[in-house]
């Protein structure tokens, strides 16, 4: 590739990851806030998460879009090909979050319009939520910065939230056992926790990829590499 191609190339792959950083800021505010409505039921608030994710959609086509032209254009091989791909999956990893935003405002949404409280609002989601958005958080710091360690680190904190996922699948089944009638309502609750876990597990795809671009070593099933191979 000569050195003007070389340049247009860089450029273009700039925009992109502009434009993902962009798409994980919004996915990280729309998290945030169905967190937010589902501890205050704020019904207007669900009804915004819910909303926000067509913008988030609509990223996705954005980049997806710039990633298949510049395939197209450019022809990138080795390196620049591994670091494309790994873009594509990461962007999926971003869309699927929001969707699990929204789902979390739409299951919220349900709860307050039942109007039920026999099962009262977790702290502890709160607290679910917030290791997610973390970990989502310095997944894309990790990709902004190209950083194999903070990646690493995404990946370990994993566990945390699965932890603090288990925790408050235990409570609501001692709810459900000591009470028949909170059966309904702390499986839609129980839906929420799942919900937020996922998005954890997103994040550690993407701090994956980051490793994957930065070191040509997948790293997905498996422990994170100690060291990196040579770069292609």
């Amino acid at each position: 590739m000569s050195d003007h191609l070389s340049k247009q190339f860089d450029l273009e792959l700039e925009h992109i990851r502009t434009r993902i950083l962009q798409m994980g800021g919004l996915v990280e505010r729309q998290l945030l806030a169905a967190i937010e409505a589902f501890s205050t039921g704020q019904v207007e608030a669900m009804q915004q998460v819910i909303d926000t994710d067509r913008e988030v959609d609509a990223h996705q086509v954005a980049i997806d879009e710039a990633c298949t032209l510049l395939i197209a254009r450019r022809q990138p091989t080795a390196r620049d090909l591994r670091l494309v791909m790994a873009i594509s999956r990461i962007v999926t990893d971003l869309e699927r979050s929001g969707d699990k935003a929204a789902k979390i405002a739409n299951m919220s949404r349900r709860l307050q319009r039942a109007g039920s409280q026999r099962v009262p609002r977790l702290s502890d989601i709160h607290h679910c939520g917030r290791l997610a958005t973390d970990m989502l958080q310095s997944a894309l710091d990790s990709l902004a910065r190209m950083d194999v360690d903070a990646a690493r680190q995404v990946i370990g904190a994993d566990k945390a939230l699965d932890d603090a996922f288990n925790a408050i699948l235990r409570q609501l089944i001692t709810y459900m056992m000591e009470d028949p009638r909170t059966i309904t309502e702390a499986l839609d609750i129980i839906w929420i926790a799942k919900a937020i876990e996922r998005v954890g597990d997103h994040a550690a795809n993407i701090a994956e990829n980051v490793i994957y671009i930065v070191s040509g070593v997948d790293v997905r099933h498996t422990a994170a590499p100690a060291k990196s191979l040579e770069q292609a």
